[in-house]
């Protein structure tokens, strides 16, 4: 058994060390990076997924720490990724969560990482997700991905969490009504944080009276969001911030919502990778940006509309790649076919 293979196996055992020492290889795009997520992504989808979200400065790290004690006190395992900012020297991330957090809660049931947000928008890291992957195959129970906190535009939170806690302050006050079309829409606790001072009740029935009026315009969903005031410094509101956690948990996993949201999940993350897949197929064919601009002055010139164009070219290139199907079934019959024949053939030793 080699380096890779002991590092997987120590860490689906728990063992924080060989878990840090994957994730890393996995952030640095390590040539084992692929074969260490092959082996491990079996081993997950047992955790739940708490994704924390809203804007710099609302006490989210906090929040966080309190929650991780409440969860501990309840025997669940737990992991935390802080999604930080970058660096502008090394490109690596500031670290200010992890420095927060209390180290009375740290341990062999707790674990911590910060990731750098780089220039990735929508307030997750890169490889969030595929490190959240190593935590739940690790066992941790409850994962928790703190975003970034960059507004409007940390959406993909959607993509990778189970359930969403918004976090607001006070001070937000019309701001609520700016962001109300964008994150307000992906929450399903609503937080807000700092409640202790002023301006936290009207901030309150702000929220309430937004959620009346989406339920006039929308049929009323099943969930109604609860907004839940704290103050994670003192720890006011907590518990009942936990006990509405536990409470949403329990509502996905009745209704089935858990199952249809991480299909959802799933089929985001394939078509990210598709999309990168399809760079790399694009450059090994030499198809660069010398390409697309000898491409764009051949086609400019000759007055062709850029869509028609774009079709074209994927069409020739899936072709020559004979990928073009018009029966989807027998395309994932295909994947299926070509993927257990890869497995087969593999000289990889299964753990």
């Amino acid at each position: 058994m080699n380096t890779i293979d002991t590092l997987i196996k120590a860490a689906l055992e728990g063992d924080k060390f060989s878990i840090s020492r994957l994730i890393s290889l996995i952030e640095r795009e390590d040539e084992s990076a692929s074969r260490i997520l092959e082996k491990i992504y079996p081993h997950s989808g047992n955790s739940f997924y708490l994704g924390i979200t809203g804007p710099p400065g609302s006490g989210k790290s906090t929040l966080v720490n309190k929650l991780v004690q409440h969860f501990r006190r309840n025997n669940f395992s737990v992991a935390v990724i802080a999604v930080d900012p970058s660096s502008p020297f090394s490109g690596g991330a500031l670290l200010g969560d992890r420095v927060r957090m209390d180290k009375k809660i740290s341990g062999s049931k707790c674990f911590f990482r910060s990731m750098s947000a780089g220039r990735v928008v929508g307030g997750l890291a890169q490889r969030t997700k595929e490190a959240s992957w190593v935590l739940d195959a690790s066992g941790k129970e409850i994962i928790i991905i703190e975003t970034v906190g960059v507004g409007q535009s940390e959406l993909d939170i959607m993509t990778a969490a189970d359930s969403i806690v918004v976090t607001l302050t006070p001070e937000s006050g019309d701001g609520i009504q700016i962001m109300k079309a964008g994150i307000l829409e992906i929450a399903d606790i609503f937080v807000v944080n700092k409640a202790d001072r002023p301006g936290a009740e009207e901030n309150q029935f702000t929220l309430e009276r937004m959620l009346d009026l989406k339920e006039q315009v929308k049929s009323a969903a099943p969930w109604r969001p609860p907004i839940v005031c704290t103050s994670a410094v003192r720890g006011d509101g907590v518990s009942e911030l936990y006990e509405s956690i536990i409470l949403h948990y329990n509502f996905l996993k009745e209704s089935e919502i858990l199952q249809q949201r991480r299909e959802l999940q799933y089929k985001s993350e394939l078509i990210h990778k598709i999309h990168q897949e399809v760079d790399e197929i694009l450059k090994e064919n030499d198809i660069d940006e010398n390409f697309f601009l000898e491409l764009a002055r051949t086609m400019k010139k000759r007055n062709k509309l850029p869509h028609t164009v774009a079709k074209m070219l994927a069409r020739q290139i899936f072709q020559k790649s004979s990928m073009c199907y018009r029966d989807k079934q027998s395309l994932i019959d295909d994947l299926l076919s070509t993927m257990e024949d890869e497995k087969e053939g593999s000289s990889l030793s299964r753990l």
